[in-house]
This record gives structure tokens, C-alpha cells and sequence, in this order.
């Protein structure tokens, strides 16, 4: 039976984001800069990594709790070995009704199809420019956009649901917006605009870098006729606008100009297996590794999940204020641990 189970603000749990893996095969300065991120950084030993088995076991246990869906991240998580096998596993849990996984695209005609036949629908491909220099010179990996858009028709071809995420930055793809509404328009794929975020540590992130949702709508009613579109569900975290005369539609993710803390409903596992209630966590998660690699029963790890829930009362984006950022600098934790 499913239990309804709320946080200190009257949250309830209904999204799962799972951190399969810390590395990833692309650099960009946002998330995993090459300057911290070198050829001789330290990932996470697979030993310290949760198994497939305990990440099942602590899904079914969440489902239990409420959790509807589930969204596996990175790092890069086509790079996890066999992740299909977790897909397939996961998608049997009763209560879990949906999967997602979110990927820079780079290996899906290398997994798609194994993840497809796994029974994986959706997949969110991050892509920040179209233009071919300029995304090479944000991933830092020399992997031109003509690439990843490959992969996407690939993608398409064998039957997923695919969306396109875009971390905007001022001065350095905010000229982006446009040229990416007018191609994925026309192939009826949501692009979702991301306003640039202060999570993690390492992105040099402060408010001057950040093109709002009302900067954002102000460059896209210059070219285009649209209309907003109404939200589909609670804790749904982008705001929806459709081209008028067409079902295709294009999101914006307003983190730091119109939070949606109040609606927040995600629950985050680390590659390593720490709780956290919020993308902008500090690093003292809490680490449910050890009681999973314990004789704790499932009723012992349920119990200690309700009260992680129950005690949560994150809300970051509603406070963030220049000093808060400062302040948290040095303490939250990166993004290529947590997942986006």
C-alpha cells in the first residue's frame, strides 16, 4: 500500500533522481570544469558506487512511500556498464509509472536500444548550443552539436520520447535560443530553456550570468506567436508555452527568478548513496549506504526513508540571495555527484 508521506512544508514524495555515476565524458565549465575535472581526477571506485540491486531495493522501498517516478542521472549515466539491466529491473516495481533518464546523447546509438527493449520511453538529451564551434567550446571535449543531434534522430528512430534541455548563459549561448526553437520546432521535440544555476561548488555561477524567463520570453515573442500552456501536474518544475496554430511547445526552467521550491516533490540519491531533499544540497547528505549494506530489514530502511522525508524542509531557490550564495559556496555539492 502507498503511504502519503510529507515533508515539513506539505510536500509529498513522487520523484525518485537516481545518480548512477560521477564521470562523465564531457567538460562543460557549469558542471564538471576541466580545470578541476583533469585527466588525473579521482572518480568514485565501483566498489563505493550503489549496485544495481541496492538501487532496486531502495526504489521499491520509495514506491512504497509514494514515489511515481524515477529519473536516472549522472554524471553521464550511458557511461554506467549495463544500465539497461537497472532499467529493466526497475520498471518491474509496482507503483513506479514512469522512467526517464536524462544524457548528453553522446552513447545512445551505443545503448539506445538496449535501454529501449529495457522499457525506457523518455530521454532528456542536454544540449546547449546548436552551432557546431560554439558547443565544442562548451563541452571541452571537442564533440561538435551535428554529433549529438545524430543521436537524437537516432533516438527518435527506434521510439523514444525525446526533450531537449539548454542551460542558458549571458554572453555565451543566450544567441542560441532562437536558432534551437526554429530546429526542434519543426522535428515536434520540447526544448526547455534552463535558466544557469548556482549548484555545485566550481561553475563560477553569480547573478549577472543568468537570462531570466522574462529575457528569455522577450527574444522568443520577437519571432514567434505563443501562447502559455497550463501545467499538467503538481510539482511540475518548467513552464510551458505552445506556438500558436501548433501542438509543438518549448519550456523555461525558472530556478532562480520564479522558483517552484513550494512545489518541489524530489527525492535524490548520489552515486554513492547519500539522501538529499535539493539540487543545491549542502555535502552532508545522508548516507543510506551503510544501512543497505547492513542487516537492516526493508521496514528498518523504510522507516529511516519517511524520516529523511519528514524532517526536509529545503527551499533554496525561494531564499537565494547574493549573501546565501556566497556563503554556500564552498559547500554544496556538484552536480556530476547529485545529477541535475
Amino acid at each position: 500500500m502507498t503511504q502519503q508521506i510529507l515533508d515539513k512544508l506539505g510536500r509529498p514524495i513522487r520523484d525518485l533522481r537516481i545518480s548512477v555515476t560521477d564521470r562523465c565524458n564531457f567538460r562543460c565549465d557549469y558542471c564538471m570544469p576541466k580545470e578541476i575535472f583533469g585527466d588525473d581526477y579521482v572518480f568514485l571506485p565501483k566498489n563505493e558506487l550503489l549496485s544495481f540491486e541496492e538501487l532496486v531495493r531502495i526504489t521499491r522501498i520509495y514506491a512504497k512511500l509514494g514515489v511515481k517516478k524515477v529519473r536516472i542521472t549522472g554524471g553521464e549515466p550511458l557511461m554506467r556498464r549495463d544500465l539497461h539491466l537497472l532499467i529493466e529491473q526497475i520498471n518491474q516495481i509496482d507503483g513506479i509509472e514512469d522512467i526517464g533518464l536524462t544524457t548528453n546523447g553522446l552513447l545512445l546509438k551505443k545503448h539506445g536500444q538496449k535501454l529501449y527493449d529495457a522499457g525506457l520511453r523518455r530521454l532528456n538529451v542536454s544540449l546547449d548550443a546548436i552551432d557546431d564551434k560554439l558547443f565544442q567550446s562548451i563541452n571541452n571535449r571537442n564533440i561538435k552539436a551535428s554529433t549529438v543531434l545524430e543521436q537524437i534522430d537516432y533516438a527518435l528512430s527506434i521510439g523514444f520520447n525525446v526533450k531537449v534541455n539548454v542551460v542558458v548563459q549571458k554572453g555565451i549561448n543566450d544567441d542560441q535560443i532562437i536558432p534551437m526553437l526554429q530546429y526542434f520546432k519543426d522535428k515536434a521535440i520540447t526544448i526547455r530553456f534552463i535558466e544557469f544555476m548556482d549548484v555545485g561548488n566550481d561553475n563560477g555561477w553569480d547573478f549577472s550570468k543568468v537570462v531570466t524567463k522574462d529575457e528569455m520570453l522577450n527574444k522568443i515573442e520577437q519571432q514567434f506567436d505563443i501562447e502559455k500552456v497550463p501545467p499538467q501536474y503538481y510539482g511540475e518544475v518548467a513552464k510551458y508555452y505552445r506556438y500558436a496554430g501548433s501542438t509543438s511547445k518549448f519550456g523555461l526552467i525558472t530556478s532562480v527568478s520564479d522558483s517552484f521550491c513550494h512545489s518541489c516533490t524530489r527525492a535524490r540519491l548520489s552515486s554513492d548513496g547519500k539522501f538529499y531533499g535539493c539540487l543545491f544540497s549542502t555535502v552532508d547528505g545522508f548516507d543510506v549506504r551503510p544501512l543497505l549494506r547492513s542487516d537492516a530489514t526493508d521496514e528498518e530502511v523504510e522507516e529511516q526513508l519517511k524520516s529523511l522525508w519528514r524532517i526536509r524542509d529545503d527551499r533554496y531557490s525561494e531564499e537565494r540571495t547574493e549573501q546565501t550564495v556566497k556563503n554556500r559556496r564552498k559547500k554544496k555539492i556538484n552536480m556530476n555527484y547529485i545529477g541535475g
